[in-house]
């Protein structure tokens, strides 16, 4: 099952709104075959598993293990139930269920039902739920996975009074990280006035990665259309109060600003986005935060000190890790 985990994860980015999913077949204590979900709409991790056993009649004396339970329904592609029961595979343990209304334990009646010893939940399902994260958040919660990331000065604060030009306070490292998060998340989102005083671009420049969905909070459409946010690079949607309309990869979406985060949150649901990490300012951030909508906040404080400026969000949660990048503090909490 660690085996099928490590395998899941290289799809990281690749594959949502899927799930990340491997699997390994073992014969005898030997494991004969293996795959993961590559990218999505191609074969899942099942069907690459089983196509890279080379003596096919060992499948019917063997074990399949897989992190995420078999799916049941034809979407992109076939279910791959059927398959594990068109070869005769009599062994299956899963990491964990799918609660996908289309899977949730079908796949698992379907094997059943053929006389497939199907065994779930018992090894590695903490693990396996961690993995997809995102995808089961997704699935129970109707919203997006949030992440929260900043850097801040270690007197607190992330940006200085009166900025004029962009300001890029951690180290080279830190960069390059953040780059990387932004490859594994479906969508990044920024306030109207950190668009406006950084004009980032928002993409993967620093790694190999897909770029995510652009997200800006533009309320009174006050935003220059010259600012990177609006380039046909990547695609980027803008809430707002006054209009929805498609301008190129410009998608205008018309909310409700009353209940700002909800309203933002529902809409991202529709438009299928798992995962949405949010890299300021510090009012959205601390928006996010006051209404409770965040799953985790990574959060960087460099050496620098500013002594006046924008304060940094104010936030509790359970500290998971802490670690040096480049010469910062990099802390991830959690909302537990």
């Amino acid at each position: 099952m660690k085996r099928c985990i490590e395998l899941a994860s290289k799809a990281m980015g690749s594959v949502s709104p899927n799930p990340m999913v491997g699997s390994v077949i073992v014969y005898q204590g030997k494991i004969i075959g293996e795959g993961y979900h590559e990218n999505y709409g191609k074969a899942h991790a099942e069907v690459n598993a089983i196509a890279s056993v080379k003596d096919k009649s060992l499948l019917s004396k063997s074990t399949l293990y897989v992190n995420l339970e078999p799916c049941s329904h034809f979407g992109k592609t076939p279910p791959c139930s059927n398959l594990i029961i068109e070869h005769k595979i009599p062994k299956v343990v899963i990491g964990c269920i799918d609660t996908f209304s289309e899977v949730s334990g079908k796949g698992i009646e379907k094997m059943e039902n053929e006389g497939i010893e199907v065994i779930v939940g018992s090894i590695l399902e903490k693990e396996s739920r961690e993995l997809n994260k995102r995808f089961f958040t997704f699935q129970e919660k109707k919203i997006p996975y949030i992440i929260l990331k900043w850097a801040e000065s270690k007197d607190g604060f992330i940006a200085p009074n009166n900025q004029n030009e962009p300001f890029w306070m951690s180290s080279s490292e830190s960069k390059e990280l953040v780059h990387q998060w932004r490859a594994e998340e479906d969508a990044i989102l920024v306030g109207r006035i950190t668009a406006e005083k950084d004009n980032p671009s928002l993409t993967v420049r620093e790694v190999k990665g897909n770029n995510p969905t652009r997200i800006v909070i533009d309320r009174d459409l006050k935003l220059s259309k010259e600012l990177s946010l609006f380039n046909s690079e990547v695609k980027t949607l803008i809430f707002n109060s006054i209009k929805s309309e498609k301008i190129e990869t410009n998608n205008f979406i018309k909310i409700n600003f009353n209940n700002l985060t909800k309203s933002i949150l529902h809409e991202l649901h529709k438009q299928n986005i798992q995962s949405l990490i949010i890299e300021g300012g510090s009012k959205t951030l601390q928006s996010f935060i006051d209404v409770n909508m965040w799953d985790e906040a990574r959060i960087f404080t460099t050496n620098k000190e500013l002594t006046d400026g924008v304060k940094a969000p104010t936030i509790k949660g359970v500290i998971v890790t802490e670690s040096d990048i480049g010469g910062d503090e990099l802390e991830i909490i959690t909302n537990e």
